[in-house]
């Protein structure tokens, strides 16, 4: 199992920007494939990006060349730096981290941090 914590979130203003981070501990993370979601209230959880264990990227549209997810130097902490932040970005943010990328992609992912909330304000 692998222990994910979110970090990161807050209150910006439209057009601000806040990295998000999710720091993992209990296995050798380098391995994992890691994902970013969010859910906004009253709506279904979104997959936004992931980084596979091989540091190959992929966003949905919504957030392409506004987001970039990245790891650290230390493989131990992922990203996902957030520009040009807009109201309709404001949701609780979790990262997760599975073996299998498709699952993270999917959203069955078998690690999950307790999620770190974003607010946009217009």
């Amino acid at each position: 199992q692998v222990q994910l914590v979110e970090s990161g979130g807050g209150l910006v203003q439209a057009g601000g920007s806040l990295r998000l981070s999710c720091a993992a501990s209990g296995r050798t993370f380098s391995n994992y494939n890691m994902g970013w979601f969010r859910q906004a209230p009253g709506k279904e959880r979104e997959f936004l990006a992931y980084i596979s264990s091989s540091d190959y990227t992929y966003y949905v549209d919504s957030v392409k060349g506004r987001f970039t997810i990245s790891r650290g130097n230390t493989k131990n902490t992922v990203y996902l730096q957030m520009n040009s932040l807009k109201p309709e970005d404001t949701a609780v943010y979790y990262c997760a981290a599975d073996l299998s990328l498709r699952t993270v992609q999917t959203g069955r992912a078998n690690n999950w941090g307790q999620g770190t909330q974003v607010t946009v304000s217009s």
